[in-house]
């Protein structure tokens, strides 16, 4: 207990002095989230601070194995799940920061996740057999492997997800952390009571500069290695010594991050959406748009945290009855609040269909422009796949301005010189140009904002349009500066 406090300490001052660090060298590098129509920050912010959060997890731990020879001597008594966790903590964090920085598509991103999970999995971080608190085990023999898998992955992309309002990711990982530590304690699981205090402590330390308004965002680095070690250590605590886990506990403790999750995958596989799109309909903007403020939501969230992190003690460590109880009662307010949140509702199955029919479509419009943008050789050849997507969007206007081999700006642009009234014109910065390249599009049907659906459609298509200039900048020499194509 003693060791766990010191690295709680140790830990939570780290990341109160390397969070500014990292923010201040993010602000100078330009490394930010920008603003756009799905997010709720209104300037852009520093996205790399789950660096300070990686660092100071990591930095107290190692000095304690060299300067604390029971801590060395319990960290190599079971040197496997050990390493695995800091191995794989690094490797995940590694593929958060090159998200951040880079981006990194969905197929990358499972791959990694999928091969730490299997690594973790071989090292003793496994779900062999299912105990639930209505009595019975289900064993799952060769389906361990696949079923941890998923459930690493699914806690990673969990906390990612739920990572859209201030201080709110944070927050609740703080609140499993905590949980976790106490079934450590339960457990005589030193390892893990060390490794939860220690990130509680970086989590903490974070949370000073990430609370409303935010100065730094933890971006995919922070989020994702918070996500890979409550899975992995919430595995291991709930493993008693005949490999039996009671995967309800933790699946409780963050029922909040995988509850959201559930529900955005199934709303955007109903209307033909990318599943892994962001969207304004998460929990968090539920709450919103019932009127609370960002800090009221935040705290709505973190206490629902704390309650369904004391019932997933209650349901690892009472006896079944209780646990029965307590496993009916969250069901009914599940329902409950999924039903104030708008989330049950009736629906029109004609018209979802019709939605998703349009969805698709539009998708493989986008998909077909770029494959033909991966072979444009001049900017030309961009400006014409942006007026193709542009018709395929219904827009009457559009124009395009990227950066030419030299530094200097090409521009292109049709139907701007003849706007009504009531048109409504959005603008898109290519990803990864610090917003001097942009599509910019017009609509004159009278519309007075973009659906969702529409705005995924056309960042798929600025992705595709900031690769295919990136590639060109590397061999087109010439300088060309406000050309407009009537």
């Amino acid at each position: 207990m003693k060791t766990a406090a010191i690295s709680f300490l140790a830990s939570a001052a780290t990341s109160v002095v390397l969070t500014p660090v990292v923010r201040d060298v993010a602000l100078r590098r330009g490394w930010l989230d920008p603003v756009t129509s799905r997010k709720l920050h209104r300037r852009p912010v520093p996205r790399v601070g789950g660096i300070a959060i990686v660092v100071a997890f990591y930095v107290p731990l190692l000095l304690l194995l060299f300067v604390d020879s029971e801590v060395g001597r319990r960290f190599w008594s079971t040197p496997g799940r050990a390493l695995g966790l800091i191995l794989g903590g690094l490797a995940i964090a590694g593929l958060g920061v090159w998200d951040d920085l880079k981006g990194a598509d969905a197929r990358t991103k499972f791959t990694v996740q999928f091969a730490v999970a299997a690594m973790v999995y071989a090292l003793g971080y496994r779900i062999d057999v299912v105990e639930n608190p209505f009595g019975g085990v289900w064993q799952l023999g060769w389906l361990g492997l696949p079923f941890t898998m998923l459930w690493v992955a699914g806690v990673i992309n969990a906390l990612n997800l739920i990572d859209g309002l201030d201080g709110l990711a944070g927050g609740i990982a703080f609140i499993a952390l905590a949980s976790i530590f106490v079934g450590a304690t339960l457990q005589d699981a030193p390892l893990m009571m060390l490794f939860s205090a220690a990130l509680a402590g970086a989590v903490l330390g974070f949370l000073r500069y990430n609370l409303s308004p935010a100065s730094v965002f933890m971006g995919d680095t922070g989020s994702m290695f918070l996500g890979f070690v409550l899975a992995t250590t919430a595995i291991r605590v709930n493993q008693s010594a005949s490999s039996t886990v009671v995967i309800v506990a933790p699946i409780v403790a963050l029922g909040v991050p995988i509850a959201d999750t559930l529900l955005a995958m199934a709303r955007r596989a109903a209307r033909g959406a990318p599943l892994f799109s962001a969207d304004r309909a998460h929990v968090h903007h539920r709450l919103l748009a019932l009127g609370l403020s960002h800090r009221q939501a935040m705290l709505v969230l973190w206490a629902v945290s704390v309650v369904l992190a004391g019932a997933s003690l209650g349901i690892r460590y009472l006896d079944d009855g209780v646990a029965a109880l307590l496993a009916v009662g969250l069901v009914l307010g599940t329902w409950l609040a999924l039903h104030k949140l708008g989330y049950v509702r009736r629906v029109d199955p004609g018209q979802l269909l019709e939605q998703r029919r349009r969805n698709l479509e539009r998708r493989e419009a986008i998909r077909r422009i770029g494959d033909r943008l991966r072979g444009a050789r001049t900017q030309s050849e961009l400006w014409g796949a942006a007026r193709l997507a542009a018709t395929r969007l219904g827009a009457e206007a559009v124009s395009l301005r990227v950066v030419t081999g030299d530094g200097g700006e090409a521009e292109f642009a049709i139907g701007f010189d003849s706007g009504s009234a009531s048109r409504f014109e959005a603008r898109f910065p290519l990803p990864g140009t610090e917003f001097r390249e942009e599509l910019r599009l017009a609509w004159d049907d009278g519309r007075e904002a973009l659906d969702r659906d529409e705005e995924i459609a056309v960042e798929c298509l600025c992705d595709h349009l900031a690769g295919s200039a990136e590639r060109l900048r590397a061999g087109a020499p010439g300088r060309l500066v406000g050309l407009r194509s009537a």
